[in-house]
């Protein structure tokens, strides 16, 4: 029988290390956590769980932490985690065979939780290369990546995410992917990566020019991260008002993003902006509000695509709701605010009631 290692990089995690190991141990077999240089409870943590404890003096560089780590492990298998993950759904019995057969590394769903501009949590899909055989190493400073040519195989391991609410890791992420992009200035990953830390910062201006490199470089088939980086380079746009550039960008992608329910929402959302930033000027768009999110409900949520959770369902029936009660038609508003409040999203039922 093949075995299992949880294998970590860890730094004063005392917050969340516990939950995360509690979820996880029946998982594994063994569990190697790698310190690099934690201040609190992190290690007492570790060894209270029986993980093999390891110290690793930290280099600016993720992939020779991880590969450290890895490194210690004396399994067939590991997992690779941080601790702000958590195991909600999955067991050893179900990835058995996955392990048995090899040839491949397996990727896992996790759900990210982030703060959206509404003040509310939301969730987005991850699909991420966590479950190594033994030999696999990491390259990439930051937002490493798993090395090789071995086929990248979902297994039905679903982890909860909670580390971007707690924010701080932006500037140490920016700093160490500039110093990336001096070593490889072509590198459209590490453009994109750039781009979207920026994005996420709210350094909107700065952003700019990152996403117009990574735009003009990445390729049009072959990467993960294209439809992300493309769909952030639109909220960009919108959220410096230029409105043009963001038209264009729409006109490029529209065929080939059509599959994406994130992007239409993103295009939805570009065009309410727009129109109600010059009405007289923008009066012909009106009718692609309404098609975009509608295009969102008939897609659906995909669960195999990256990207939050409700833009394929709630939150396009919440807005196209707000579309047609703004216009006057309050039948048409109800039903899509009742498609969204049998989501389970209650904003709707308080628009509902201003209606009724």
């Amino acid at each position: 029988m093949k075995t299992l290692a949880l294998v970590m990089i860890v730094k004063n995690e005392e917050r969340c290390l516990g939950k995360c190991l509690e979820c996880v141990k029946d998982l594994v077999d063994e569990i190697y956590i790698t310190d690099t240089g934690s201040t609190d409870r992190t290690v007492e943590i570790a060894r209270q769980f029986g993980a093999h404890v390891s110290e690793f003096e930290w280099c600016g560089d993720f992939s020779a932490a991880r590969n450290f780590a890895l490194g210690q492990s004396a399994c067939d298998w590991n997992l690779v985690l941080d601790a702000d993950e958590y195991l909600i759904s999955g067991t050893r019995e179900v990835i058995k065979e996955f392990l048995e057969t090899g040839g491949a590394v397996g990727a896992v769903h996790r759900l990210d939780s982030f703060a959206a501009d509404t003040g509310e949590v939301s969730k987005s899909n991850a699909f991420i290369t966590r479950l190594l055989p033994a030999g696999s190493h990491f390259e990439g400073r930051v937002h490493e990546q798993v090395a090789g040519t071995l086929p990248i195989r979902p297994v039905p391991l679903v982890f909860e995410h909670d580390g971007y609410l707690q924010g701080g890791k932006g500037e140490r992420n920016l700093e160490i992917l500039k110093e990336e992009h001096e070593d490889a200035p072509e590198d459209a990953y590490i453009l994109y990566q750039i781009a979207y830390t920026l994005w996420n910062m709210k350094r909107y201006d700065e952003a700019e020019p990152w996403f117009e490199k990574f735009y003009r470089l990445v390729p049009e088939k072959g990467t993960g991260y294209r439809t992300v980086g493309v769909i952030a380079y639109l909220y960009n746009l919108l959220r410096l008002q230029k409105y043009e550039e963001g038209l264009k960008l729409i006109g490029q992608e529209k065929r080939k993003l059509d599959p994406y329910a994130d992007f239409h929402f993103a295009c939805g959302t570009f065009y309410t902006q727009m129109i109600f930033s010059d009405v007289q000027r923008y009066v012909h768009l009106l009718p692609e509000i309404e098609r975009s999110y509608l295009r969102c409900l008939e897609i659906g949520e995909v669960p195999k695509h990256q990207g939050v959770y409700g833009n394929g369902s709630f939150k396009a029936a919440y807005n196209l709701g707000v579309w047609f009660e703004v216009n006057g038609l309050k039948q048409k508003a109800l039903d899509y605010y009742q498609r969204a409040l049998d989501a389970g999203y209650t904003p709707a039922g308080e628009r509902m009631k201003k209606i009724l």
